[in-house]
């Protein structure tokens, strides 16, 4: 008996593989099928297409990530802790599943129109609404939120950034105490 439930587990992890070192447009179904050590075929009972695959991972890794985040959101009740806990989430994800970071960094512009609107489901709603809800609640002052969200991701992405080109040495996670404060420092 097969178990299709690992296949497809070991399609997504092959694929993600492939598209953060290659790109989507860079890798071929005979790609993964080849690293999986199945037929192309058995791919598409999976998923019917090279795009739908690539659709279906970034949107269920970027939802895992903004559930993530709402999680540091609701985990802490003082604002400071909210933002270092929410950098640890993302220099976590970075350090401990580098395929599935690079994947969504190097693959949202395919896909952000995709993305529901909702915090659980999307990661700049997630952010956002950290910031927003310490506005009305008076821990910060009034601010842009749009641009502070916008900001404080590309404290965190940059770095990755720099890290994946080996420009930074290290676990993204070491850089987290400072990668907090300077997003605490735009609030100022």
């Amino acid at each position: 008996m097969r178990d299709g439930s690992k296949t497809r587990a070991k399609i997504v992890t092959e694929a993600l593989r492939l598209f953060a070192e290659k790109g989507v447009a860079g890798t071929s179904i005979r790609d993964i099928a080849g690293a999986v050590g199945v037929a192309e075929a058995a791919l598409y009972r999976h998923f019917p297409s090279k795009d739908a695959l690539s659709r279906t991972l970034f949107l269920d890794g970027y939802a895992r990530l903004a559930a993530d985040i709402l999680a540091a959101d609701q985990a802490h009740a003082e604002f400071d802790a909210k933002i270092a806990r929410m950098v640890e989430v993302f220099c976590d994800l970075f350090d401990e599943d580098r395929a599935l970071f690079t994947f969504l960094l190097l693959s949202q512009h395919a896909h952000l129109a995709e993305v529901p609107d909702e915090a659980s489901k999307n990661v700049v709603a997630a952010v956002y609404s950290i910031f927003a809800d310490a506005m009305r609640r008076g821990e910060i002052p009034q601010r842009d939120t749009d641009l502070l969200t916008a900001m404080a991701l590309g404290i965190v992405a940059q770095p990755a950034i720099f890290t994946l080109y080996g420009r930074l040495r290290g676990s993204l996670r070491s850089h987290a105490p400072q990668l907090a404060q300077a997003i605490r420092a735009l609030i100022q």
